[in-house]
């Protein structure tokens, strides 16, 4: 066996997403997905990697587009070391998958049910991966024991909930991970990294996706660089994403601030909070902004620093209005619906004021 093995652990790249909410910046987003593809690869080669493992939900559904597959296979088909795919949730194994219409190169071995096993005697390390058939999947790892044997690593690769105990999705527990055998274990279903986690003698993590795709999946995303060991395990992080969703927020209590900079290729929602005279007019500030960023949401949580029901005693429309929203407000059961009420009423002023609450370019 080598002195260390050498891995890139990747997950959850969706592949072919719709990214609905971008418009006709959709089709850029997809494409700049399987660039991914490309740079994995290319880290795979930088790292002299001895395998890569990709933890499941490569693809974002069944009807992924054909030159996406075509750029999977090139990615990986051009590696020198073995690709090994354990299928998830969104691209499960049923018939019609795109995997099994695909003309898959010799390297990579896609795990296609119940658990498999790879022996790769040069490099002292068996692989052992497991795949869904359908959407839902039961827990594939309960009662499973990989043997071991001295001078050899036993390395899982599972797309799986851990701590989901009635999770549709591949339920795993702590104990079963503990149990399992595995010196590493390469996981994939949840979005975001979660650094190395051992029980027992099993060290398991999940890299995160590859590209947020919406606004639940802020920050830096990449891959994992791990180096597994007789002796242990250590694991780097490495960003690869293209574009970051990000969620700011910016005080307008003393007027708005200047545009944040350095955000060019970023997705970036901005919530407006404080208080101000008067609400601030989202669309004179996105039509400023926009370029600015590759995609923008505005959002006003502020609040009016006038007296809040002014006017209620009008005989008029918005008088009626403020009458209306400070009973509910005043037979509020809780604060959490009292906030809400007061984010209604900012936005009924504004639209009786010819202004508007929400905007998204």
């Amino acid at each position: 066996m080598s002195e260390c093995l050498k891995i890139i652990h990747a997950a959850d790249l969706h592949l072919d997403s719709p990214f609905e909410a971008l418009g006709e910046k959709a089709a850029m987003r997809r494409r700049e997905q399987r660039e991914l593809l490309f740079a994995i690869a290319e880290l795979s080669r930088e790292k002299k990697a001895d395998m890569v493992l990709l933890a499941g939900d490569l693809l974002d559904s069944s009807s992924a587009y054909a030159e996406t597959i075509e750029a999977l296979s090139a990615a990986f088909g051009s590696l020198d070391c073995p690709v090994f795919i354990s299928p998830g949730n969104h691209d499960c194994l049923r018939p019609g998958s795109p995997y099994l219409r695909a003309d898959i190169p010799e390297n990579i071995r896609i795990f296609r049910g119940g658990w498999e096993c790879v022996h790769l005697k040069e490099k002292g390390a068996r692989i052992y991966g497991a795949g869904y058939t359908d959407i839902i999947c039961p827990p594939l790892l309960r009662s499973f024991h990989a043997e071991r044997e001295e001078g050899v690593l036993n390395i899982g690769l599972l797309h799986g909930d851990l701590g989901g105990v009635d999770s549709r999705y591949c339920p795993i527990t702590a104990e079963e991970v503990a149990a399992s055998g595995f010196d590493y274990l390469a996981l994939g279903h949840q979005h975001t990294y979660s650094g190395l986690i051992r029980w027992g003698e099993t060290v398991c993590a999940y890299p995160g996706c590859g590209e947020g795709r919406g606004f639940d999946e802020c920050g830096e995303k990449g891959v994992l660089y791990i180096e597994l060991a007789e002796g242990g395990v250590k694991g780097e992080f490495v960003p690869l994403a293209k574009r970051r969703y990000e969620i700011m927020e910016l005080d307008i209590s003393e007027g708005i601030p200047p545009c944040p900079s350095g955000r060019e290729n970023d997705i970036v929602r901005i919530i407006f909070r404080g208080e101000s005279d008067s609400a601030p007019n989202l669309d004179a500030i996105a039509r400023e902004w926009e370029g600015n960023f590759f995609a923008l949401q505005l959002r006003d949580r502020s609040t009016l620093r006038r007296e809040l029901w002014e006017g209620s005693s009008q005989d008029s429309l918005r008088g009626l209005f403020l009458r209306k929203m400070r009973e509910r407000y005043e037979n509020a059961q809780n604060e959490g619906e009292k906030q809400k009420i007061i984010q209604a009423l900012r936005w009924g002023l504004a639209a009786l004021e010819g202004g508007e609450a929400v905007k998204e370019i």
